[in-house]
Parts: C-alpha cells; sequence; structure tokens
C-alpha cells in the first residue's frame, strides 16, 4: 500500500467509526477534517465529495461486515453450523469492529431508506446481497440433509435478519442485558421448525 493509499484508508478508518456514533448522512468533510488534523483540500483529494465520502464508508463497512461475520463463518463445513456460526458473529460483530454507536450499515438503512439517490442504492443493493447470501447458506443446509427439503431459504433468511434487528434494538434501546441469548434461543427454535427431525414428531 502506497503513502496515499495508507492515508485514504486512515482517514476512512476515522470515517467509519465517526459514522457509528453520527451516522452516514451526519458524515461532513469538515468534521472528519477536524478529526483528522487535516485539511479540507487535502480531504478532498481523497474523497472528491461528501457523497464519495459517504459511499467509501459504506462500502468499508460492507467490506468489513465480510470479513467479521461472513468469512469466519463460512470456513464452517457447510449446513446448520456454518448458519449458527453466522448468526454468533452477526451479534459480536459491533464490538468486534468497535463501533461504539452501533452498526453503520443498520442506522443508514434508516437514514436512507426514503432518499433515492446513491447512497439509498449501496445500502440497498449491500442488504440485497446479504440476504442472498443467508439464503444461499440455508439452501446448502437443506442439501447437505440437516434442514427439511421444504424449508423456504428466502423465509428462513427473513427471519435471521429479523432476530438480529431485535437483537440490536434490545441491547441499544432497551440495554437489556439478555438480548445476545434471547436471539441465540429464537434462532435455535428457528432451526427447530425447519430440521429434519422435527418432520417425524
Amino acid at each position: 500500500m502506497g503513502k496515499g493509499e495508507h492515508t485514504r484508508q486512515a482517514i476512512l478508518d476515522e470515517a467509519f467509526a465517526l459514522a457509528s456514533c453520527v451516522g452516514v448522512g451526519g458524515l461532513s468533510i469538515g468534521m472528519l477534517a477536524e478529526r483528522t488534523k487535516m485539511s479540507k483540500s487535502g480531504l478532498f483529494a481523497h474523497f472528491g465529495s461528501k457523497e464519495e465520502l459517504q459511499l467509501a464508508v459504506l462500502r468499508e463497512a460492507q467490506q468489513r461486515f465480510a470479513e467479521v461475520v461472513l468469512r469466519p463463518a463460512f470456513r464452517q463445513p457447510r449446513g446448520l453450523g456454518r448458519l449458527r456460526a453466522i448468526v454468533v458473529n452477526w451479534l459480536d460483530w459491533t464490538r468486534e469492529a468497535n463501533l461504539p454507536g452501533g452498526c453503520v450499515i443498520n442506522a443508514a438503512a434508516a437514514e436512507f431508506d426514503d432518499q433515492p439517490g446513491p447512497l439509498r442504492d449501496e445500502v440497498r443493493n449491500g442488504l440485497l446481497a446479504l440476504r442472498r447470501t443467508l439464503a444461499e447458506t440455508v439452501a446448502k443446509a437443506v442439501a447437505v440433509g440437516e434442514l427439511r427439503a421444504d424449508t423456504d431459504p428466502e423465509q428462513f433468511a427473513f427471519e435471521m435478519e429479523g432476530i438480529y434487528q431485535v437483537a440490536q434494538q434490545s441491547r441499544r434501546l432497551l440495554n437489556d442485558p439478555d438480548a445476545d441469548r434471547r436471539a441465540l434461543l429464537a434462532f435455535d427454535r428457528l432451526v427447530r421448525d425447519y430440521a429434519v427431525d422435527s418432520a417425524k414428531e
């Protein structure tokens, strides 16, 4: 990594952490200049506009999510072990990624859901890609015989996302110390609903 790339990554690291607290929409070149002790013109040399900076932060968030949540889980064999690893890593991802204000992607989804444009498109495409990944992982659990053949992978993925969302709200807004435990119990119940053995009961 050259000096310019190193500087850009250092700026992006700061912007990523800041976005966790103020939201992607709250990021500004001026705010970041103050945090990084750089001039605005210096920042513009790396990010030509506020929107370009915000898009870079969203892409960074997706990349880090993949590194913290998905890649380690995909080292597990296909099946329920891999699915459960995704859930465990997902619940822990804001702590692992050192995001004091919570998930950047989650916050951006709420910020931009009704604001057409490149930022909304970036968030939407990232979330659709995640849902496809979850559904494909569920389908592989069906293929290896750990979930019933009539399992709807898209529905299963939808419910996994719901578990994560309510866990985050419970943890961050409601200060529920049992949020993660409840989330894992909900996931285990979801698995039981679709497990091969349940068809025999």
